[in-house]
């Protein structure tokens, strides 16, 4: 059965826009969510290092000896910022991971809209209860639960707005990525803020508010989306049960799907470091500037990658429509692959500052140059891989495929926070020249088997 979409005749609204209204209600929701998951992300480094993980408070953490003994068990003695590297590593690599299920939940279970609401409640409690330092690790559990039950629901239902075939589907895409990074960049600037003025649950605070807006705009548009594709098929003439098996080609789109989640694990293993080593390089090794007697917190670092997204976005999409004018666009398996290199390729300009800089402090163009270049490699490869899964994923199981998409970066989260574990080991540049290595490798990876995968995938070019 296909994917259910909306196929009634264009409304005023989506003769005007170009889109159906679904689009936007989602656009706001996921700014919303993005919004509090990257105010509190650009806190959780520098509040573990400078504060809770600080020996007179990390005691009474609920839990805290039980995960450092966990962690020293494998890894042997962690100081304060590996210990605090590893545990940001599992953090955003379990947000990637619940997806999955979160997935399963609703193709098999609840439905999306309704999943997406329980995802929505257990987010904004995790939130609230970063307010209180003893329960800092129930309110990461909150978090991850949440995430696994919100994210991939709302970027299946992206898709569900548009027919099979519609070319809106990619450009919607493409505006619904710009939703989470308008989220992404005032959160930091919000949060930070807060954080910087008033204290770290000021912050946190902020971000569970936004968390609540998020869930209302989403309750609020409901009537607006796509039906769930599990209340179609429950509805549907035909027997409701699900096939027992997959034909050919669909097995071959989801070998070769899984087979692009395993090759994008090294991307986001280098790409998070954003939120990791290098907001410590913000806030160690860079010099902010002051206004007025009041310097800019390190944490506005974290808004850098969202303010060039919303830049380059346009600008991407010009190009891609000037190459495709020409039938010279690279297919999307090439695109992702060009956005591997560049990631690996951002880091060289670190490895560079850290060379000029040795010890001391330094410019903001070091970490601006090399985030803009990581942004665009960034560009290359998300928004296109999720338009990818919801083309080429059966759709009785597309809300699973992508949490298996999103779980890819649930390794490469936790690889993110390995890596970071070596940030104070290494010299600087050899870091450095570390990520650059990793990204080219899978950029080369992904070059390789693109042949291949391209054929089954069924795409051209």
């Amino acid at each position: 059965m296909p994917t259910q979409t909306i196929t009634a005749a264009p409304g005023p609204f989506e003769r005007r826009f170009g889109h159906p209204p679904g689009l936007f209600v989602l656009f706001f929701t996921e700014m919303w969510e993005r919004f509090s998951f990257y105010g509190m992300r650009g806190l959780l480094v520098l509040y573990m290092v400078r504060h809770l993980f600080q020996p007179e408070r990390a005691a009474q953490v609920a839990g805290y000896g039980l995960v450092k003994g966990a962690l020293e068990g494998i890894f042997g003695p962690l100081a304060v910022q590996p210990l605090a590297s590893q545990v940001y590593g599992l953090y955003t690599g379990f947000v990637y991971l619940t997806p999955f299920f979160g997935g399963l939940l609703a193709d098999r279970l609840l439905g999306q809209r309704r999943t997406v609401v329980v995802g929505g409640v257990l987010m904004a409690i995790g939130h609230f209860l970063m307010a209180s330092e003893r329960l800092f690790f129930p309110a990461l559990l909150f978090l991850v639960a949440g995430n696994g039950c919100f994210k991939p629901n709302v970027s299946t239902q992206v898709g569900a707005l548009y027919p099979p075939g519609d070319p809106r589907r990619d450009r919607a895409f493409g505006i619904f990525y710009m939703g989470i990074n308008l989220g992404a960049f005032f959160a930091n600037l919000v949060c930070a803020t807060l954080a910087a003025l008033y204290g770290w649950h000021w912050g946190f605070g902020a971000a569970g508010v936004g968390m609540c807006v998020g869930l209302a705009v989403y309750v609020a548009g409901r009537r607006h989306l796509a039906p769930d594709d599990l209340a179609v098929r429950r509805g549907a003439s035909a027997p409701a049960a699900a096939p027992a098996s997959f034909t050919p080609p669909e097995r071959r789109r989801i070998g070769a799907l899984i087979a692009l989640c395993a090759l994008n694990v090294v991307f986001w293993a280098v790409y998070e470091q954003q939120g990791n080593t290098m907001q410590l390089w913000a806030d160690e090794q860079t010099v902010w500037p002051t206004f007025f007697g009041w310097q800019v917190p390190s944490p506005w670092y974290q808004s850098f990658n969202p303010f060039m997204i919303f830049v380059f976005t346009p600008l991407l999409a010009l190009l891609w429509g000037h190459q495709a004018a020409k039938r010279a666009e690279p297919s999307s398996v090439t695109k992702m692959a060009i956005g591997c290199l560049l990631a690996g390729l951002s880091f060289i300009v670190m490895a560079a500052g850290a060379r000029v800089i040795g010890g001391g402090r330094g410019s903001l163009f070091w970490p601006f140059a090399t985030t803009l270049l990581l942004t665009i490699g960034e560009l290359y490869l998300s928004p296109v891989g999720l338009s990818l899964v919801t083309k080429v994923a059966p759709p009785r199981i597309v809300s699973m495929m992508m949490g298996v998409w999103l779980a890819s970066s649930f390794f490469g989260n936790y690889l993110s926070g390995y890596i970071g574990t070596w940030y104070e080991r290494l010299p600087r540049e050899g870091f450095f020249l570390l990520l650059t290595g990793l990204g080219i490798a899978a950029g080369l990876g992904m070059m390789a088997f693109n042949r291949p995968l391209r054929r089954a995938l069924g795409e051209s070019g």
